[in-house]
């Protein structure tokens, strides 16, 4: 079983977003991403480089999550896309769709979306709706 221990507590985090920033505005990075703070605006990771996001209890993002590793401990309003694993800690809440390859959930976790399991290299595009058109039979006299 996966905790935090394995993927959180060993990493190196490259930047800290403190308790008392407001970023407003996307967010492109590297390494490792541990946010106290707030963020209004999209987190982004480029698949496969192994970053690591940390949402901590104190931290807050609007605006969707896209990285390999995530680890929640506080709150999101909007999709979260981890590419590898994502955990759901304690105090975790989270408004919107996950899309996991190997989740970890603890008791007290919230979600207030869908949660869609994605194998290796699956892509989900929305279907697009199908349209059934009912042709009654034609007479020509």
């Amino acid at each position: 079983m996966f905790s935090s221990k394995d993927k959180g507590a060993g990493t190196h985090y490259d930047t800290l977003i403190s308790s008392k920033t407001e970023i407003v505005g996307d967010v492109k990075f590297t390494g490792g991403l541990h946010v106290d703070g707030v963020i209004k605006g999209n987190l982004v990771a480029e698949a496969g480089s192994g970053a690591v996001v940390r949402i901590s209890d104190k931290g807050q993002v609007e605006g969707q999550i896209t990285a390999p590793n995530v680890i929640i401990n506080g709150r999101v309003v909007g999709d979260v896309h981890a590419g590898e694993y994502i955990e759901l800690a304690k105090k975790a809440q989270v408004n919107g769709d996950v899309y996991y390859q190997a989740m970890e959930m603890v008791l007290g976790a919230e979600v207030n979306g869908k949660l869609h399991h994605q194998t290796k290299g699956d892509v989900r595009k929305k279907a697009e709706p199908e349209v059934k058109v009912d042709v009654p039979d034609a007479k020509v006299d």
